[in-house]
């Protein structure tokens, strides 16, 4: 897992990318509702297994990654 820093909150956290479509994120915060405005916006998001590519920021700052070679996709 490589660590991507969101651009908007520069909240972290760790991505995989196993193919283009599926994507691992592991948060370093059990509280990202502390740090990302999308989250304080829209309490429901915090629940349990909701997290992953809910953050419109976050999702980017992931696409970035992968399209500048920080994140690397399997063949």
């Amino acid at each position: 897992m490589q660590p991507v820093d969101c651009e908007r909150c520069g909240n972290r956290v760790l991505v995989e990318k196993a193919s283009w479509q599926q994507t691992t994120v592991q948060w370093s915060t059990d509280h990202p509702e502390v740090i990302c405005e999308e989250y304080q916006q829209d309490p429901s998001l915090t629940q349990r297994g909701a997290r992953i590519g809910r953050c419109s920021a976050l999702r980017e700052s992931i696409r970035k990654a992968v399209l500048d070679g920080r994140i690397t996709v399997p063949d």
